[in-house]
């Protein structure tokens, strides 16, 4: 008995070999694949490392929840962290506040939403950030913060280099037609 199945005259195409993935392709966003992040560096250097070490004093609140106050009178703010050339600060919300219109002079930084939503508007538009959010930007970089919401709101903020002038400006980009261009709300 022949064990050669017979051929309909039907031709099949060759399977190709699957193609090779990237590890985004495999894993998803790596930011949202917890294991896959490389834990905080102790003095980090890089914009990826200081996101790394917002992302940790984030998921550690007993860290930083106790020390939380809101303030309605005046925005709330408190040194959590300091190290070789940044720095790192926890502030409140109440319903309401916003930062005003405000530069960071020659740092960089991220901002980490901890609790509730932030509003950041730039020149660009406006932008919601709820918990867990991070927001990472250059020297140059023109901002205003505001909590929109009826609740309140935390943030941690890395500065690096330390934050030595948070200079304001006079126009809103939420209230005008700010530049588009963001080196032009700094000048």
């Amino acid at each position: 008995m022949n064990s050669t199945p017979a051929r309909t005259g039907a031709t099949t195409a060759p399977v190709p070999a699957p193609a090779v993935e990237s590890d985004l392709q495999i894993a998803g966003d790596i930011l949202a694949v917890q294991h896959l992040l490389q834990p905080a560096r102790e003095h980090p250097t890089t914009v990826s490392e200081f996101v790394g070490l917002a992302r940790s004093i984030a998921e550690d609140r007993a860290s930083w929840e106790h020390l939380v106050r809101y303030d309605a009178t005046t925005r709330w703010y408190h040194r959590l962290r300091t190290g070789p050339g940044y720095e790192v600060w926890l502030l409140s919300w109440v319903p309401g506040q916003g930062s005003g219109l405000h530069g960071h002079g020659d740092s960089s930084g991220v901002l980490t939403v901890l609790h509730g939503e932030l509003t950041e508007h730039t020149s660009r538009g406006r932008l919601t950030h709820r918990a867990g959010a991070q927001r990472v930007f250059a020297p140059g970089y023109a901002h205003e913060v505001v909590n929109d919401t009826l609740d309140g709101a935390v943030s941690l903020h890395v500065y690096f280099p330390g934050l030595t002038e948070m200079p304001m400006h006079s126009c809103s980009p939420s209230a005008s037609g700010a530049a588009s261009d963001p080196a032009a709300v700094t000048a």
